[in-house]
């Protein structure tokens, strides 16, 4: 099917709204009503798989299911996306992102100890050491650990979906079961991110709360690193393309 732009720009929006609403929900609802930490994160790592999972089935023949600014950027490196639908792609799931979150806040604000959670996760957004963050792990480590993780994530998105791929049909499976991967190593870490929509999206939401502007003002590593993840992907996407040669 052949989309209009306004239509792809729209299937960004939706689809990032049910990525951040997957994860951010699941951490924010999950802590309060599960006992261990290890039961939050495998809650929230599958229900953003599924939640991916279905959106990328539903709006894939659309916008081809992006959802990711990373994934976006290294798309259009690797020839796969117009320059031009970049940034709108980016704004939609930016705003995709932020609609999710107000939605949490608000249903959090109905229960105290739910309402609690949110602010002290930031609605469940990222961060390292330091700056009031409940994280412990220092600055470079996360940055490592969000461009490893995010340069295999968009490597299986790039890969699975390439046009001559055997398997491209089961393409969503893949990329989900890799981004609940990504999310079950690094929730512990730094809360997951491998998305700079997904991050800037509760940040910016959490940023009414005096106490979790920590997030929005560490936001910058999440933006920086899973891109970069992404970029290395796309060149080494183009550097294994198959060459055919006649004779």
């Amino acid at each position: 099917m052949t989309a209009t732009r306004a239509q792809r720009i729209l299937a960004e929006f939706v689809g990032t709204y049910i990525l951040v609403l997957s994860i951010a929900g699941g951490v924010v609802f999950s802590d309060h009503g599960l006992v261990s930490a290890l039961e939050v994160d495998l809650v929230a790592s599958l229900a953003l798989g599924f939640g991916v999972l279905g959106a990328a089935y539903a709006f894939g023949d659309f916008s081809g299911a992006y959802f990711n600014p990373a994934i976006t950027i290294g798309g259009w490196i690797a020839g796969r996306l117009p320059g031009r639908d970049v940034i709108p792609y980016i704004l939609a799931q930016i705003g995709g992102g932020i609609t999710a979150a107000g939605l949490i806040a608000g249903v959090a604000y109905g229960n105290p100890a739910i309402f609690a959670t949110a602010q002290h996760t930031a609605i469940a957004s990222q961060g390292y050491s330091g700056n009031g963050s409940p994280y412990t792990v220092a600055l470079g480590s996360v940055f490592l650990l969000e461009v490893g993780l995010t340069f295999v994530l968009v490597t299986v998105a790039l890969f699975a979906t390439r046009s001559e791929g055997s398997t491209k049909n089961l393409a969503p499976v893949g990329i989900a079961l890799t981004l609940a991967m990504t999310n079950l190593i690094a929730i512990p870490i730094d809360g997951a991110s491998v998305n700079p929509a997904r991050s800037f999206a509760p940040a910016l939401v959490a940023a009414a709360w005096p106490g979790s502007t920590w997030a929005i003002q560490q936001d910058w590593v999440f933006w920086v690193a899973p891109i970069l993840g992404g970029i290395l992907a796309a060149l080494l996407e183009r550097a294994l393309r198959p060459t055919y040669r006649s004779g």
